[in-house]
C-alpha cells in the first residue's frame, strides 16, 4: 500500500503526532512548525499528501501531491481566500471541537452580567460593602429562569448553547441562515460524548432575513454565527434598535457579524443594557477603543473556545477524518464551495 504523508506547521507532542500516525501503518507523520508557507521546505510541500496548518498556504504549484489541508481553525475565510480554495485540494476545518467550553463561556457571561459581577469586583477592589438601598437597586439580578435566549447561527455551538438554556428553563429561540433546515449535517463533526443529549431543540426558529421580528423578544442575543458575506455586519443599527433596553449581547463568533461603530452606539444611548465581548473587529482590540473603558461591558482576549482537552478533540477529529479518507468517504467539515 503506498504511504501517506501528513505535514504539519503546528507544533504537537511527539506523543500526540505518535497517536496520529497509529490510525495506519501507512501514515507518515512530519512537522514543520512555522506560521507562512514561505517558511516550509519546498521539499516538503511536494512531499505532503495532507497538510495540517493554521494559516500557512502554499501555491498550488508548489504542492504536487497534495489533496487535503485540514485547518487548525473553525473558519475558513482565509484558506477559501488563498490559491488551495480555488483548486481541486480538500479543505476541512475544526468545526464541531469546541461545542461544550463555548456554551460554558457562555453562560459564564450570561450569568456574569444578569448578576452584575463587575460591578461586584469594582466594588471588592474599593474595600466597600454598599447599604441595602444600593445593593437592592443594582444588584437584584436578571434570571436565567424563564428568560428568554436568541442564539444567532445553530449550528453544534449553538445546539449546545440551546441544549444547557433548556435546563435553566430558558426559551431558546434559533436565527439561522434562510434554506437551513434545522437537521444536524451528518457530515459534520460531533464531540462523541455529545451525541444522544437531549433538550438542544428551539422553542422557534427564525430565519437571518426574519431577525428583526425576532430580537425584540430576546432577553439575551448570542452570536455564534460564522463569519461569511451574508453575516458580515448582520448586527447592525436596525437590529440593535430592535432589541429590548435590558437585553444583553453575547458575541462568541466573530467581530465582522457586528457593526461595532452601531453596538458602541448601542451600549452608549441605552439601546441594549450590555455586552460581552469575546471578538472584535480589529484584534488586539486597539488600546484607544471606547469600549475598554464601558462599566455595561465585559472584554474577554477571544478565549472562549479555549480548554485543556482542545487537541484530545482535535486528534478524535483528525483521525475520525484520516480513516474516512483511507476508506474514501467523505470527508467531515469539508467547506463547499471551495471555488470562490
Amino acid at each position: 500500500m503506498e504511504p501517506i504523508h501528513i505535514l504539519s506547521t503546528r507544533s504537537f507532542t511527539q506523543e500526540w503526532l505518535d497517536r496520529l500516525q497509529a490510525v495506519s501503518p501507512r501514515i507518515i507523520v512530519r512537522q514543520h512548525t512555522c506560521d507562512h508557507a514561505h517558511e516550509i521546505p519546498a521539499d516538503l510541500l511536494e512531499w505532503a499528501h495532507i497538510l495540517y496548518t493554521w494559516g500557512a498556504f502554499p501555491e498550488i504549484s508548489q504542492c504536487a501531491n497534495l489533496r487535503w489541508v485540514q485547518l487548525d481553525t473553525s473558519g475558513s475565510d482565509a484558506a477559501l481566500a488563498s490559491p488551495l480554495g480555488k483548486s481541486d485540494v480538500a479543505i476541512t476545518t475544526l468545526i464541531g471541537v469546541a461545542p461544550p467550553n463555548m456554551a460554558e463561556h457562555t453562560f459564564m457571561m450570561m450569568m456574569a452580567m444578569g448578576r452584575k459581577l463587575p460591578l461586584m469586583i469594582k466594588l471588592q477592589m474599593k474595600n466597600e460593602w454598599p447599604n441595602f438601598d444600593f445593593r437592592w437597586n443594582n444588584f437584584t439580578p436578571n434570571e436565567l429562569f424563564g428568560a428568554t435566549v436568541g442564539i444567532v447561527g445553530y449550528g453544534s455551538i449553538g445546539r449546545e448553547i440551546g441544549r444547557l438554556a433548556h435546563a435553566f428553563n430558558m426559551r431558546v429561540i434559533a436565527i439561522t441562515r434562510p434554506g437551513s433546515s434545522g437537521v444536524t449535517n451528518p457530515l459534520l463533526y460531533q464531540i462523541p460524548t455529545l451525541n444522544g443529549l437531549t433538550g438542544s431543540e428551539p422553542d422557534g426558529i427564525y430565519t437571518s432575513d426574519r431577525i428583526l421580528e425576532a430580537l425584540p423578544q430576546c432577553d439575551y442575543l448570542v452570536l455564534s454565527v460564522p463569519h461569511t458575506p451574508d453575516s458580515h455586519n448582520l448586527m447592525n443599527e436596525a437590529a440593535f434598535r430592535a432589541m429590548k433596553p435590558t437585553s444583553i449581547l453575547i458575541n462568541v463568533a466573530r467581530g465582522g457579524v457586528v457593526d461595532e461603530a452601531a453596538m458602541i452606539r448601542a451600549l452608549n444611548e441605552g439601546w441594549i443594557a450590555g455586552a460581552s465581548l469575546d471578538v472584535f473587529e480589529q484584534e488586539p482590540l486597539p488600546a484607544e477603543s471606547p469600549l475598554w473603558q464601558m462599566e455595561n461591558v465585559i472584554i474577554s482576549p477571544h478565549v472562549a473556545g479555549f480548554t485543556s482537552r482542545y487537541y484530545e478533540v482535535v486528534l478524535d477529529l483528525f483521525s475520525t477524518n484520516l480513516r474516512r479518507y483511507i476508506n474514501g468517504e467523505p470527508l467531515l467539515n469539508q467547506v463547499w464551495p471551495r471555488k470562490v
